[in-house]
């Protein structure tokens, strides 16, 4: 239950503020507020959510442990001083890091934006655009999510590493789409709810259509599945591509792929994935645990639909 704002110590923070700060969106923090009874936010005069410093503190550890691997219910009952020692439980850095994570991490703690962007650009010419969306880039998110929950990162250098990594992702793109030739293709809208902050697999994801010849339209992240379908029939989508990272709730990815079904064309297929470990195929949606497998899926689809055209 609730409590009037008379009744807090400390400084208060917005529903808003909170999603930013802790990376947690509005909806994941009312569903966990209604399933689990934390965070328990208090009440202004016109009955709008305020969190305690506190309690943002702990959501915060809870991102964290999320993203190292553990399951919301396990833990949001815990103390703040048990999800600290879960903390501390995930150790030192994990044996097997690749000397190109050591170099980005090391990159990040000097705050070298422009060295960090200049070695993942190289990193894509010489590994290949192809093997840096599959194999490299997912690790080196991996491992600097994994410095983040061990709290060797602060959220805004993670947040320096998405912005780098999207940019050279970006430019790479563009260089492919300059040396396209025509080609029969399908046309992708990718996108994510409105639970999903998370940008990196969404547009990791649509490197790997661009590769495979597609012709592709980012909606970015946080997108209304109203306003998903919608743009769908705006842009005439043969897929819809959405991306769930492990932030999500099972439940939530399901009943809106649901949604996103019943509303969208129904000529266009959707294909979901990501980290989210409830996901699962339905009727009228594909299910992917890997970015390598969009390749076949796309030749698959070519196949089904033989007559579709070159674009123009």
């Amino acid at each position: 239950m609730t409590t009037r704002v008379e009744a807090a110590d400390g400084p208060l923070m917005s529903i808003a503020a909170v999603q930013r700060d802790s990376g947690l969106s509005k909806d994941t923090l009312r569903v966990w507020e209604r399933r689990y009874g934390f965070p328990a936010p208090l009440r202004d005069e016109h009955d709008e959510r305020l969190y305690p410093s506190s309690q943002v503190a702990k959501l915060i550890l809870l991102r964290r442990l999320i993203d190292a691997g553990h399951r919301p219910g396990k833990i949001v009952d815990l103390s703040a001083e048990e999800l600290a020692g879960l903390m501390r439980d995930l150790g030192r850095e994990p044996q097997g890091v690749s000397p190109e994570a050591r170099e980005v991490l090391k990159r990040l703690e000097a705050y070298d934006a422009e060295r960090l962007r200049g070695f993942l650009a190289g990193l894509v010419v010489r590994s290949g655009l192809r093997a840096f969306a599959t194999e490299i880039g997912p690790a080196l998110a991996e491992a600097v999510g994994a410095a983040w929950s061990r709290g060797e990162l602060e959220i805004h250098q993670e947040h320096l590493f998405t912005e780098q990594f999207i940019a050279v992702l970006r430019s790479a793109i563009s260089a492919v789409l300059g040396a396209a030739t025509s080609r029969a293709h399908p046309r992708v809208l990718l996108g994510t709810f409105p639970q999903e902050p998370h940008a990196l697999g969404l547009l990791m994801a649509e490197t790997m259509f661009v590769l495979e010849g597609c012709a592709c339209v980012s909606l970015g992240v946080q997108t209304p599945v109203s306003e998903i379908a919608a743009a769908a029939r705006a842009h005439g989508a043969d897929i819809l591509a959405l991306s769930f990272s492990a932030i999500v709730p099972a439940s939530q990815a399901q009943s809106g792929l649901a949604e996103l079904r019943a509303i969208a064309p129904k000529r266009a297929e959707i294909w979901a994935g990501g980290a989210c470990a409830g996901l699962r195929p339905q009727p009228g949606v594909l299910v992917f645990r890997s970015l390598s497998d969009i390749g076949p899926a796309v030749a698959a689809w070519r196949s089904r639909n033989s007559g579709a055209g070159a674009p123009a």
